[in-house]
């Protein structure tokens, strides 16, 4: 057979099945938000689920334990990063280390959850709380984020480092002034793409941050006090772990809005969250090209 031909045919059909998955994705993403896109209201969104419908302090949760995951993980994730990619020789230990990262991102994010159930609200006695939550997230976050960081420094020339250090300038002097700078686009991408999945995380948190929503003071500033919108310590229902909940207990008949309301919020966050990875990535690199 002509080897043109063969070569058009399979290029018509890995279109073909790029084609069908994206049609395929376009199809659950359209059908979850026509089933909840009456639902979703200013009033859904500003009200709380003890008073009434809305997911306000789910949402808030969410957000909330989003933040500190990522404060958490970040400064781990990047140090790792760094020193295996830049300071640590190739050698057994850094292979270990290497390994145990790819084998922490494949754990099921429910082992993450009893880990930190048994751990951090049995053990540590931090109960369920949203500190709970964070720190099992951060064991979940970080594998991912950690890779994300490596493959961004990866990426970058090593021609920078060696010709900065023939030049008489520290090593850690070009880590800061050239090569970090150069990676911001791909580690900011890894940071907004890892955040997507921890908003959507509901396993891990069912068993750490727990499943009751209290109803917040968002006028109190005071964060040992028990209502207080930033008590690290009071439990924190997600959006995620919410729906389960509504879907699960089907408790009222306007349970089934909610939990189609609640996806829509969901759904729109880790879009966001994608397109701004996206964004931003181009403009770092268009920022960065045009020095």
């Amino acid at each position: 057979m002509n080897r043109y031909l063969i070569d058009r045919v399979a290029r018509h059909l890995i279109q073909l099945l790029v084609g069908l998955v994206v049609a395929l994705i376009l199809i659950f993403l359209g059908y979850l938000i026509w089933q909840g896109r009456h639902q979703v209201t200013w009033a859904f969104l500003t009200t709380s689920s003890e008073v009434g419908l809305g997911i306000r302090d789910q949402l808030f949760n969410s957000l909330y334990l989003l933040i500190l995951t990522l404060l958490l993980s970040f400064p781990i994730a990047l140090g790792s990063a760094i020193a295996l990619t830049i300071y640590a020789k190739q050698n057994i230990f850094t292979h270990l280390a290497q390994m145990a990262i790819e084998v922490l991102s494949s754990l099921p994010s429910i082992i993450v959850g009893l880990f930190g159930f048994l751990f951090l609200v049995l053990k540590v006695g931090l109960g369920f709380s949203v500190l709970s939550g964070a720190i099992a997230l951060t064991f979940f976050n970080l594998p991912i984020l950690t890779q994300s960081m490596i493959l961004a420094l990866k990426n970058v020339p090593t021609s920078r480092l060696e010709a900065g250090i023939s030049l008489g300038v520290s090593q850690w002097h070009v880590l800061l002034k050239v090569i970090i700078p150069e990676a911001i686009p791909g580690i900011i991408s890894g940071i907004v793409l890892s955040a997507g999945r921890v908003f959507g995380e509901a396993a891990a948190l069912i068993y750490t941050a727990g499943q009751s929503a209290p109803q917040l003071d968002y006028h109190n500033w005071n964060i040992f006090s028990a209502n207080s919108f930033l008590n690290p310590l009071r439990p924190a229902e997600t959006l995620a772990v919410h729906i389960w909940k509504v879907n699960t207990e089907n408790i009222g008949i306007d349970a089934d809005k909610i939990s189609r309301g609640a996806i829509v919020i969901l759904v729109a966050v880790v879009l966001l969250f994608n397109f701004l990875a996206r964004r931003l990535s181009n403009y770092l690199q268009q920022k960065n090209g045009g020095r």
